[in-house]
């Protein structure tokens, strides 16, 4: 079986962009990932797409990737839709990655475009919704209501029903949050030293939606979303898109003026039936993936978490194995996780800065891993990168994710 290494990379900011169009945008971005690897259009020989709410938008099911690619003379070739919530980009890696070790071929392309600004703010903020069980979904809301009467936290007594005004998965996100403060301490002031650093990384970031620096302080006085996250501490609505290459050794050798990052480890499973402090997805999936790698958490120089809100971070760096459980916000106020730090994390931003369109975000994070290994990251270049893991979690299934992919990249 082959290596598998990533030759390019292209992605467009992510922001709002009311004018813009999911083909457009995907067209962007495979112009800038072509011009990366040094390739032609021709040279694809599979595309993996990744879209999520284009058809309850715009009633373009079905054949997604086809349509994003056809105008750009891009067809013939296999092209596999891939729609899993959050993590749809990462599983458009991952499966582009199986089938080169497969043997199946020697050049992918791997695409996320995603738009979730629409006039109708209630249709994009509903929308997320359907990344959970539809079916049972007053039943699921009912679980989460009863979860939290069991957590010792003092709730303010002026919290709007779940769903109200947000989308539903900062309740989901708020639940564990309160799970965690409840089992562990935490703390809210933890959580907006998390969206500060986060704040200051995405500054340094010029494909970060919000580029404004927050303290902590500002962090916490910011407008009451779902305690305790308050708006800086969750990803905003936004549009978005972007591409990799991926090829196998055979294809590597025959290039010039080559930047290739080996992937290491490519891993996706799902959520499992299990109470809150069961074994978390993401502690079964990050033993695969460092397994794969032959690796642990301590060679990991750099790493992007999906932090749709602040919570996510916390929670993702102790699964991760990067501190022990229920240490998250300590890891976190210690400085480890800013650039300079032991274990610099969301360099981009993450999604609470950087943005999260989310067909788009799992494939954000793979860029900036690329990025960083490459030493192409300018302000914010973590020193000495040379081995990077992303985590991108896909919607929700009981009490944790429904989808969640691991990779771990290697500097070559």
């Amino acid at each position: 079986m082959s290596d598998v290494f990533v030759i390019g990379s292209g992605m467009i900011r992510f922001n709002k962009y009311p004018d813009k169009t999911v083909r457009g945008m995907a067209h962007e971005a495979v112009d800038l990932v072509l011009k990366d690897a040094g390739l032609t259009k021709e040279d694809i020989q599979a595309a993996y797409v990744s879209n999520t709410f284009w058809g309850m938008f715009s009633n373009q099911h079905s054949i997604r990737g086809e349509v994003m690619l056809w105008d750009m003379g891009i067809d013939r070739i296999p092209i596999v839709n891939c729609e899993n919530a959050c993590a749809g980009a990462s599983t458009a890696l991952y499966l582009g990655y199986t089938a080169i070790r497969a043997g199946m071929f020697d050049v992918v392309l791997a695409l996320g475009s995603e738009k979730i600004t629409h006039p109708n703010k209630a249709l994009s903020l509903g929308a997320y919704a359907s990344c959970m069980d539809v079916e049972n979904f007053a039943e699921h809301i009912k679980m989460f209501e009863e979860l939290n009467k069991t957590f010792n936290v003092a709730i303010p007594e002026d919290q709007s029903p779940p769903g109200e005004g947000r989308s539903i998965f900062m309740d989901a996100y708020a639940m564990g949050a309160r799970w965690h403060m409840s089992k562990f301490g935490s703390t809210q002031h933890q959580l907006a030293v998390i969206c500060s650093k986060n704040h200051w990384h995405g500054s340094l970031n010029p494909l970060s939606q919000y580029q404004n620096d927050m303290s902590v302080e500002e962090v916490l006085a910011d407008r009451p979303v779902a305690y305790p996250l308050t708006r800086a501490m969750c990803a905003p609505v936004g549009d978005g898109a972007v591409a990799a290459i991926l090829c196998s050794e055979s294809y590597l050798k025959k290039l010039t003026d080559k930047r290739p990052v080996r992937i290491r480890a490519s891993v996706l499973g799902s959520g499992m039936h299990r109470d809150l402090d069961g074994p978390d997805i993401g502690e079964r999936l990050s033993k695969q993936a460092y397994d794969m790698a032959g690796l642990g958490p301590e060679d990991i120089d750099l790493a992007e978490l999906h932090d749709a809100t602040a919570w996510g971070e916390l929670h993702q760096s102790e699964v991760m194995g990067f501190c022990p459980l229920g240490e998250g916000g300590i890891f976190a106020k210690s400085g480890a996780t800013k650039l300079g730090g032991s274990l610099p994390i969301n360099t981009s931003g993450g999604l609470e800065c950087r943005g999260h369109p989310i067909g788009a975000s799992g494939l954000a994070q793979i860029h900036e891993i690329v990025t960083q290994l490459r030493g192409e990251a300018g302000k914010r270049q973590v020193e000495g990168a040379r081995i990077g893991l992303t985590e991108n979690g896909g919607g929700n299934i009981g009490v944790e994710e429904a989808s969640m992919t691991i990779h771990i990249l290697e500097k070559v």
